[in-house]
Order: C-alpha cells, then structure tokens, then sequence
C-alpha cells in the first residue's frame, strides 16, 4: 500500500480530508508506538510506505528501550486527541480509521502480533475484514 492510498484509506472511513486524515494517522501511529513494544513498532514500520514508517520509529525520548507503557483505549483516544491539530471530536474515529487501515497495509501475522498487545476492547473499534465505509457494525 503506498502513503496516498493509506491516507485516503483512513479519510474515507472517517469520513474526513486527506490532510485531518494525515494529521490523525501520524498522531496514531506515533500513540501506538508508545503503547506497543519498540521491536513491534519496528515491525509494523518495516511494512508501510515511507512517510508512515518514521512515525512509528521514532519512540519517545522518554521510551528508548523500556518497556511499552500500558493502557486502554479510551486513553489511547485522548492520547491521540491531546497530540497538536487533532480535532477532539474526531479523534476517535479517526483513531478506527487508522486501526483498520493498517490492518490492510501489513501482514495478517504482524497486525496480529500487534493487537495481542493491546486490550480487546481495540478489537471493537476495528472494521472487520471486507468492511467498507467507516461504519462499525451497529453504529
């Protein structure tokens, strides 16, 4: 998957611009690579297009080699939210958006290896396979 398709992925689904989507997949993938561990991070950004990649390489300086921090989704949104140009409003479904979308831009086994880190509840906010459109089921 190149940038512009994974960017235009995520606008889709949340129903936003390209350049909100750009905003909320970098602040994304930078939130993931604090909550999962730094070779996991490494491993997802081994499999996105440039442009992606260093948003989940560059740790923050506080992180270097320890482990990843722990938290749930509802903190991982406001994480997300609190990130410069972020609209609050938006941030979630932006932050589903983004889940879902790498899901499509990395193997099965490495998108698995990553969500066995987090808690179910990130399952929720993940389109399931074949699903278009930035609707959850239910919503």
């Amino acid at each position: 998957m190149e940038y512009q398709d994974f960017i235009n992925a995520v606008a889709t689904r949340a129903k936003m611009s390209t350049d909100e989507a750009a905003t909320l997949t970098r602040a994304t993938l930078q939130t993931l690579a604090d909550r999962i561990s730094a070779g996991q991070a490494e491993n997802l950004a081994y499999q996105l297009p440039e442009g992606l990649d260093d948003h989940l390489r560059q740790p923050p300086p506080h992180r270097r080699k320890e482990p990843a921090n722990s938290f749930g989704l509802d903190e991982f949104v406001r994480r997300v939210a609190d990130r410069p140009a972020i609209d609050r409003e938006r941030a979630g479904a932006g932050v589903s958006a983004v889940l879902t979308t790498l899901r499509e831009a990395v193997s099965r086994d490495q998108f698995e290896d990553a969500l066995a880190q987090l808690p179910k509840e990130f399952q929720q906010v993940i389109e399931p396979v074949g699903a278009r459109g930035g609707q959850r089921p239910g919503s």
